[in-house]
């Protein structure tokens, strides 16, 4: 069984607290996600995020398929991590960490997917043409739609988004 790891870093000239504000208040990752996604909360972000929280939404990642999403966010250190995690959805594991830290002149930020795809060998077999591109064109978008919002820092490149795989094994 393949687990893939995204990693994503980006840097914003933005007080901690800002970064933390935005990113922890549900209804933002709409403002983050591409419009052709057609992402639609349907409910659980009425409020800033805490442990235990169900977000429901409906996002339609490719060819027009709409597919409901429900994810729980498992744990939250104020202003430093958030981890949501897939209850139901198109993953067979989604595992995704947040962390924010302060550093000279802005904010780090930091995403760490742990996924696994459905559907066996026919899952692993999609994920270089159809899923690790999609997730690199999402964190992209967001990479571009983060500076748009709250600017560009001094040292910024191009994003840094980067897929790997690890061969898991169980344990006899």
């Amino acid at each position: 069984m393949k687990i893939y790891t995204l990693k994503s870093k980006q840097r914003l000239p933005i007080p901690l607290d800002k970064a933390w504000e935005f990113l922890s208040d549900p209804a933002n990752l709409k403002v983050i996600t591409p419009d052709y996604m057609s992402f639609d909360i349907l409910s659980g972000a009425d409020r800033p995020m805490f442990e235990g929280q169900i977000i429901q939404y409906i996002v339609t990642p490719i060819a027009g398929i709409k597919t409901k999403w429900v994810t729980e966010i498992t744990h939250v250190r104020d202003k430093e991590y958030f981890v949501d995690e897939q209850r139901f959805g198109p993953y067979a594991l989604w595992h995704h960490k947040h962390f924010l830290k302060e550093i000279e002149g802005g904010v780090e930020m930091e995403d760490i997917v742990d996924y696994k795809l459905p559907m066996g060998f026919l899952g692993s077999m999609a994920h270089p043409f159809l899923v690790q591109p999609k997730l690199k064109e999402i964190f992209d978008y967001r990479h571009k739609k983060l500076i748009e919002l709250f600017g560009e820092f001094e040292d910024s490149t191009k994003p840094k988004t980067k897929i790997s795989e690890k061969e898991q094994h169980s344990l006899k």
